[in-house]
């Protein structure tokens, strides 16, 4: 059975969560506080150098880190990475698209409103996040209004990396009001009958 160490309310960790929920493979979730420094200690930074959530460990005690590398890793020889070369390119432009230029931004500023509460040195970093986000967000609306998910038709990895900070960007006080095909797409993606929710 595969471990998962991780936060429930880290989108990164969501996305890992959510494929194995998609994939229905059993998994063991432990918890780890990073406002506690749990990730930097001695046994947590065995697992992952890097001393960041999430990671997976595999029967075997090896660990793989990186959500979207997990991601890839889970998702092989599934429905949910394509095989043709051109829409596997096409997944990973959206799961680079997502580490460069929205998490960085749509997560942030989730993290300085909901974890830390707004604190005053951070709100000139929350501004700027906040018309950044906006921009990935208007990359996606205008894919989005061309299909219904981001690679085509079919339901990816592509779409469960940028569904994660996406479906709770309102916590870092973006409006997705004026982007009707991003919100259809959020419900689309919640629709599967095997979805299981950030929280659930």
């Amino acid at each position: 059975m595969y471990k998962v160490y991780g936060d429930h309310r880290s989108g990164n960790c969501y996305k890992v969560k959510l494929m194995l929920h998609l994939l229905d493979l059993p998994y063991e979730w432990v918890p780890i506080d990073i406002l506690r420094g749990e990730t930097q200690s001695e046994a947590f930074l065995a697992k992952n150098p890097n001393g960041k959530i999430p990671v997976l460990e595999l029967e075997d005690g090896t660990c793989l880190w990186e959500s979207n590398a997990i991601l890839n890793f889970l998702a092989d020889k599934s429905d949910f990475l394509p095989t043709e070369p051109r829409l596997r390119t096409q997944v990973l432009q959206w799961q680079f698209f997502e580490q460069y230029s929205h998490e960085p931004y749509v997560a942030v500023a989730r993290f300085i409103q909901l974890y830390q509460g707004m604190p005053e040195e951070r709100r000139e970093e929350y501004r700027v996040c906040q018309a950044r986000g906006y921009k990935a967000l208007k990359v996606m609306e205008k894919q989005l209004q061309r299909t219904p998910y981001l690679v085509g038709d079919h339901y990816s990895i592509a779409d469960i990396a940028l569904y994660a900070y996406t479906h709770v960007a309102d916590e870092g006080g973006f409006d997705l009001g004026a982007y009707p095909a991003v919100r259809a797409w959020l419900e689309r993606v919640a629709s599967h009958p095997r979805h299981v929710t950030m929280l659930g």
